[in-house]
């Protein structure tokens, strides 16, 4: 059991756990273990469950074996429904636009509905901060990054680890020196990003996310996305690693995000052809900044003079005037653009048909599979003028006084899940070093992820994208986050969670029928937890009694507790704890 002593401070009891069921399971193999029934690991005993390993569809009506769930067989260990690139391989799409990038969710018909098992010699991850430097080989079992980008210090074997240098494609010398270069460039080599006012960065092809994870030193919130592609597994490396990622592409739809939500639009070697389709993609990224923002391109059209990198260049930089955007700097292998919001200019360069200008009414609605818009966008009064992220959790996020959230709302909001998570901690009666990725799967305000802020862990922000449109107040909060619909599964790989928060969240979703029911919410649920993750749900009685009914059959652990909602009534709140099973 080499490399078990080396992070036994960093761990904790519950690993040892699956030290036991390792060696255990190495003694009886071939024998007891050879009938491949899921098995759960106590600190006496290994327990066989009644669940059939059987690859099974979503059909209609929906029944649940009286066996419990069944289990999807080991080589599903991965399965990602909506980026699943067999299915995608049978689509009619545009290849020259990267739309195979994107999500592209099955029909129900073809959906598996299974519980997701995880892979062989799966073990508690390591606790952050350790994770940001090792994580698990077994965990995240893939050497192709290793093999093609170990030379850059992505990431590298490293006994039974994978050990993340803090290198990239273009910071070969380390994250660390990377940020402090940009932030002389910003700042004209007088101060650092933070001075600079960057508080919440969008990185574009993130890799393993060591940019995100090496900001967070500076106060700088990071939402990191990438493609499922050729270099595979890249977020969920960045996942199992505690930093802040989601499986994304800019394709041909706009992000998930609102409109102006970040200080900075990161692209090292992203491998995005901004200067292709008349710069539709550059388009997107002058929606999601805000007034005086920077974007951040470190590629090689930025710094040689070879190939076609002279003429991809030259486009950028008409691209960038149309937009009004100023080039800042431009030095080593980088340039950076701010982009200034210049009203004056965008409708000059509009009249003399440049660039057209978005609708207003554009903005005010979610960015969930819309198509991206051949226009650009007139942020109006977003700029944000809290120098930190303390000061951002702590403000009256303007934006939602246009929502109809008044500030005592907020305010009330904020002191309610303040002592909720008091509570909640008490009841998981766990270390919080156990808990670092976390997900909010109804965020309304952003309440929930301030109160967490104490604690070390990062929120992703859900705001349905069927519900009011508060994410906006969320990222001005200096907040993370996301649209979704939870009638699809979520773009994130298995086993990448430990807390699930669903706030009267799947209630909401009953009246839309087969694929949204609360069966089909709980598998979804299921497949993004950690094994020993806990779900918090608060709903209707109706809804809370079912899925206490139901939790058995998921192998999920409940206990009830009674909590005051908001309108101070007490309400039953379920605690749930997925069992850590394995198919031996």
């Amino acid at each position: 059991m080499r490399g078990y002593n080396v992070f036994r401070a960093a761990r904790s009891g519950k690993t040892i756990l699956v030290a036991l069921f390792l060696t255990v399971g190495s003694f009886y193999a071939g024998s007891l273990f050879g009938n491949n029934e899921p098995i759960y690991v106590s600190q006496s005993a290994l327990f066989k469950f009644p669940n059939k390993i059987n690859l099974t569809h979503r059909v209609s009506p929906l029944v649940i074996p009286e066996t419990g769930m069944n289990v999807c067989p080991s080589k599903f260990n991965e399965y990602l429904p909506c980026h699943n690139v067999s299915y995608v391989h049978q689509l009619s799409l545009n290849v020259s636009r990267r739309e195979e990038l994107e999500r592209h969710c099955p029909p129900l018909e073809q959906r598996l509905f299974c519980l997701v098992p995880p892979p062989k010699d799966y073990k508690i991850p390591l606790r952050w901060p350790t994770s940001r430097d090792y994580v698990w080989r077994s965990n995240v079992n893939h050497t192709h990054l290793a093999q093609v980008n170990g030379g850059q210090s992505w990431v590298q074997e490293h006994g039974e680890f994978w050990w993340f240098p803090g290198g990239g494609t273009h910071f070969k010398h380390g994250a660390s020196e990377y940020i402090q270069r940009l932030g002389g460039m910003v700042t004209n080599e007088t101060g650092d990003l933070r001075s600079a006012g960057v508080v919440q960065v969008l990185d574009v092809g993130c890799g393993v996310a060591s940019f995100a994870a090496y900001l967070l030193p500076l106060g700088i919130q990071t939402m990191s996305f990438a493609p499922n592609d050729a270099n595979e597994n890249q977020i969920q490396f960045a996942l199992e690693r505690g930093v802040s990622a989601m499986i994304s592409a800019v394709a041909t739809k706009q992000l998930p995000y609102p409109s102006s939500s970040f200080e900075m639009v990161h692209c090292s070697r992203c491998r995005v052809d901004w200067h292709a389709n008349g710069g539709i993609l550059l388009k997107e990224v002058h929606r999601l900044l805000r007034p005086n923002g920077y974007f951040v391109y470190t590629s090689p059209p930025a710094y040689r003079n070879d190939k076609e990198y002279p003429m991809i260049w030259d486009k950028l930089v008409s691209l960038a005037n149309s937009m009004c955007w100023k080039l800042v700097s431009r030095k080593v292998q980088t340039a950076i653009w701010i982009k200034e919001e210049n009203v004056e200019c965008l409708k000059k360069n509009a009249e003399l048909k440049v660039i057209s200008l978005c609708d207003v009414e554009d903005a005010l609605k979610p960015s969930w599979q819309v198509p991206l818009r051949d226009c650009v966008q007139i942020s109006g009064d977003t700029e944000m003028r809290s120098s930190s992220l303390a000061e951002r959790l702590s403000k009256y996020p303007e934006t939602l006084r246009n929502k109809g959230i008044s500030e005592d709302e907020y305010t009330s909001d904020t002191v309610f899940w303040r002592e909720q998570v008091k509570q909640y901690w008490r009841f998981m009666s766990i270390n919080e070093t156990e808990v670092r990725n976390v997900m909010d799967m109804n965020a309304f305000i952003g309440g929930f992820a301030s109160a967490m802020d104490s604690y070390p862990v990062w929120v992703m922000n859900i705001v349905p994208a069927t519900m009011n449109e508060t994410l906006s107040g969320v990222f001005e909060r200096g907040l993370t986050g996301a649209f979704h619909d939870w009638c699809e599964p979520f773009s994130t790989y298995p086993r990448t969670y430990d807390l699930l928060h669903a706030n009267h969240v799947i209630s909401h979703y009953q009246s839309r029928g087969d694929g949204c029911l609360v069966e089909d919410i709980m598998l979804e649920m299921d497949r993004m937890i950690r094994p020993q993750g806990f779900i918090i749900i608060r709903d209707e009685e109706q809804v809370i009694s079912r899925i206490r009914d139901l939790a058995p059959k998921y192998l999920w652990e409940v206990e009830t507790h009674q909590l005051e909602n908001k309108f101070k009534k007490i309400e039953t709140v379920l605690f749930c704890r997925k069992r850590f099973w394995a198919i031996i």
